[in-house]
């Protein structure tokens, strides 16, 4: 028997590129500015002694602290190491039917990867023309369905009007919302609906909004039997998934609701006007809720483009996958990285 056949093979996720010199990165829609100023002093003020000690297992600093900030009991807080964790730990959990689960065809390219990963059939649901989702496609006989809100990569934000249709006609399965970039759409959490739906489990990242991509973190809200066989699950898996200083690190996060605010309200003037300057340099774009907007121009090419912005120091994402690929999705950074990014877009586009 040959070794290959016994191996578990699947294509992975492609992150995007984390260069080490100095430019201007406009890549992978991390937060420009710097974790809440409680995080820093944690930090400083840690006592290393713990690190030699296991940390909670049941992270129930850092869970007390998001229960009180989503308004739901602690019961229905889930965390983990990025949200990533938390998704990939709920594919594993809720997907098991042996029906296809069902997400959009353009959206965060992980789904497949967990879904091959795991040997969970998918089918992808091509988004309208105009990038949002078409609800219908959501009411066939599936084993469960997720989607981000706001999309990525598109940046739109779907109503919840949408999702509780959505979820209305899917009372046996669960539906995951993906919320990785709700705290820029200025808009409801699908949070508030989680006491109303008992299929309905809502993540969350401080990866962006909360400057800590770095540290990962992240959580799942939903009811307490979702959460409960999550928590079985992790168990299962690893009992110790949140260190201490990210228990620590995240909770300080957690309580300076005015810096968060400050900093998500920066961000979300800077993308408003971008895109004023992307339309006049006459790019299209769907209207973005998150920290990043989907730019295609109708006369550049979109790896052109990347190419010679990323020649120049600049970089931004790029995909070759057809339906997208004249698409280049620019991370929101300060107001000083975003005038020099179009300074040098422009004389790209000169040349």
């Amino acid at each position: 028997m040959r070794l290959e056949e016994n191996i578990r093979r699947v294509t992975p996720y492609v992150p995007g590129e984390q260069p080490q010199q100095k430019v201007i990165k406009l890549n992978t829609n991390e937060n420009p500015y710097p974790p809440a100023p409680g995080v820093e002093r944690a930090l400083k003020e840690m006592d290393d002694g713990r690190l030699r000690l296991y940390p909670d297992p049941e992270i129930r600093m850092l869970t007390e602290s998001l229960a009180e900030y989503c308004q739901v009991k602690p019961e229905q807080i889930f965390v983990g190491v990025g949200s990533d964790d938390v998704l990939s730990m709920s594919f594993l959990t809720f997907f098991n039917s042996g029906k296809p689960i069902l997400f959009p065809d353009i959206t965060y390219s992980f789904y497949k990867v967990w879904a091959e990963l795991y040997r969970i059939p998918y089918e992808c649901c091509p988004l309208d023309e105009k990038m949002h989702l078409r609800k219908e496609d959501y009411c066939k006989e599936n084993g469960g369905i997720i989607f981000p809100n706001p999309n990525a990569p598109t940046g739109i934000y779907e109503s919840l009007d949408v999702i509780e249709e959505i979820l209305k006609q899917n009372p046996d399965v669960i539906v995951i919302v993906d919320e990785a970039y709700i705290d820029f759409a200025g808009k409801p959490s699908a949070i508030s609906l989680i006491d109303r739906y008992d299929n309905l489990l809502v993540t969350q990242t401080f990866s962006k909004s909360r400057s800590m991509a770095g540290m990962r973190i992240g959580f799942a809200a939903g009811n307490e039997r979702l959460i409960r066989w999550l928590q079985d699950v992790k168990y299962s898996f690893n009992s110790y998934t949140m260190s201490y200083p990210a228990i620590v690190c995240g909770t300080e996060a957690v309580k300076d609701t005015e810096y968060f605010r400050k900093t998500t309200e920066k961000i979300v003037a800077t993308r408003e006007w971008s895109k004023e300057r992307l339309a006049d340099l006459g790019f299209e774009f769907p209207d973005s809720s998150t920290n990043f907007i989907f730019a295609k121009h109708p006369k550049y090419d979109g790896e052109k483009l990347f190419q010679a912005l990323k020649e120049r120091q600049i970089y931004v994402r790029h995909w070759k996958q057809p339906e997208i690929a004249q698409y280049l999705r620019i991370t929101v950074g300060t107001d000083e990285e975003m005038n020099q990014f179009f300074d040098t877009l422009e004389e790209i586009m000169k040349e």
